[in-house]
């Protein structure tokens, strides 16, 4: 179902952005964009090294060079939008069409399909860890990236936190499923709209390793924005994923685990992981009641 064509304005939080619906080649840009901000927070990183003792860097420079990485998307979205808002048709970010449910009814249906959807992805990821070893010069790289994480699961647990589970379900699904899935599900079927952000999604993560939860958390909260045009339901669900990792990460007993397998050991893992399918199939269940019929022309129109 493509979304119908009503002209919105839309005052809150996202408001600057309704008017900029992008497609593949607008994704693409975005992008370009997203890497001329890592680009940024590289420089960033740079010149703050120079002045600033390494440890307290270190320990506290992710919650400045993080939120760098989105600024140049962010302002060129904010000019297109402007530009656009006299012939184009504009698109709340935060529409929130939660009925038949309660908002508390539906963000425990969110914690609870984020938990069903972590422990069910752990098995794709630990398959895809177990092939991208058998590469040759795998074993390295996954090494470069255990010390990239270490850099965030290593500072203080406030900052962490701060850096991957409030910047983070923020900043990216402001870009992945505000931006990106909205404007695709104005051009094309629901479908390919989210599983074609949820890649996108995977992509900016920048590694293999990331890549394969990333794609399929991506499409669990695509499907939930389009039922519900909520990004404050998707913020949750990625607040739920990152924090609990970064919370296991610091745990020292559970620290050196990279997946739940390894943790639990091969008989509990099955029972815990086609529990984890069970709770993840009937939040998608109780999701897909949501009606979606004109989901998105039922919003009310403004007079610009």
């Amino acid at each position: 179902m493509k979304l119908s064509a009503r002209k919105v304005s839309n005052y809150d939080l996202f408001s600057s952005y309704a008017w900029y619906t992008p497609g593949v080649t607008g994704m693409l840009g975005l992008f370009l964009w997203f890497l001329a901000g890592g680009a940024l927070s590289g420089a960033v990183t740079y010149l703050f090294r120079l002045f600033v003792p390494e440890p307290l860097w270190n320990s506290y420079g992710m919650l400045i060079v993080y939120p760098l990485q989105f600024i140049p998307a962010m302002i060129y979205a904010s000019y297109r939008s402007r530009m656009n808002r006299v012939f184009e048709t504009g698109y709340k970010l935060e529409s929130g069409h939660v009925k038949p449910y309660s908002w508390p009814l539906i963000s425990a249906i969110t914690v609870m399909t984020a938990a069903g959807c972590m422990i069910t992805a752990d098995l794709p990821n630990y398959l895809n860890y177990k092939l991208t070893m058998l590469i040759p010069g795998m074993k390295t790289l996954y090494g470069l990236f255990q010390a990239s994480m270490g850099m965030i699961t290593g500072a203080p647990l406030w900052v962490s936190l701060i850096a991957t589970a409030v910047f983070a379900p923020f900043f990216e699904e402001w870009l992945c499923r505000g931006i990106i899935l909205r404007g695709l599900l104005t051009k094309m079927k629901p479908t390919w709209a989210i599983v074609i952000s949820a890649a996108f999604f995977a992509l900016i993560h920048m590694n293999p390793w990331q890549g394969i939860n990333a794609f399929i958390i991506g499409c669990v909260m695509g499907y939930l924005y389009y039922k519900t045009g909520s990004l404050l339901l998707t913020m949750l669900m990625h607040f739920v994923n990152n924090a609990t990792g970064v919370i296991l990460s610091q745990t020292e007993s559970l620290a050196q685990y990279d997946f739940f397998v390894d943790m639990l050991g091969v008989s509990a893992y099955t029972f815990v992981w086609i529990s984890g399918l069970a709770v993840l199939s009937l939040g998608l269940m109780l999701i897909g009641r949501i009606p979606t019929k004109n989901k998105w022309g039922n919003v009310d129109s403004i007079t610009l």
